[in-house]
């Protein structure tokens, strides 16, 4: 058990790093994105992902009872931001290249979001 619980630190915290990535990588797609996307999509794209930095700064403080809660808010904005995604893609203002990149450092992230949901789900019901 205290093996578990030092794993589970870990990754929270190297969700801190891998996100820094992600978002210094969509800095420079945002930046660009057509005028008039870059002040719209954009600002909403990077809104959710300072969001979700935030959250996932919190995760690493707070108890195990909380948890849960920021775990799926930070959830949510991978989501939302894989639509964003979906959207520039459809709309052609980004290249399948990147798109692709962008979704293999989303995948990352939300792969050790899914490990510590998981985790934190079955050590609550407990």
């Amino acid at each position: 058990m205290v093996q578990n619980k030092s794993k589970e630190k870990e990754n929270k915290l190297i969700l801190i790093p891998k996100t820094e990535k992600y978002i210094e990588y969509m800095l420079q797609v945002i930046f660009k994105l057509p005028r008039t996307e870059k002040f719209s999509m954009g600002t909403e794209y990077k809104t959710s992902m300072y969001e979700m930095l935030r959250d996932i700064m919190i995760i690493s403080k707070i108890n195990e009872k909380e948890i849960m809660y920021y775990l799926n808010k930070i959830d949510s904005s991978l989501n939302t931001q894989r639509i964003y995604l979906r959207i520039m893609k459809k709309q052609k203002w980004i290249d399948i290249k990147k798109f692709n990149v962008v979704m293999e450092l989303i995948y990352e992230i939300g792969k050790i979001l899914g490990g510590l949901i998981k985790y934190y789900a079955k050590n609550n019901k407990e």
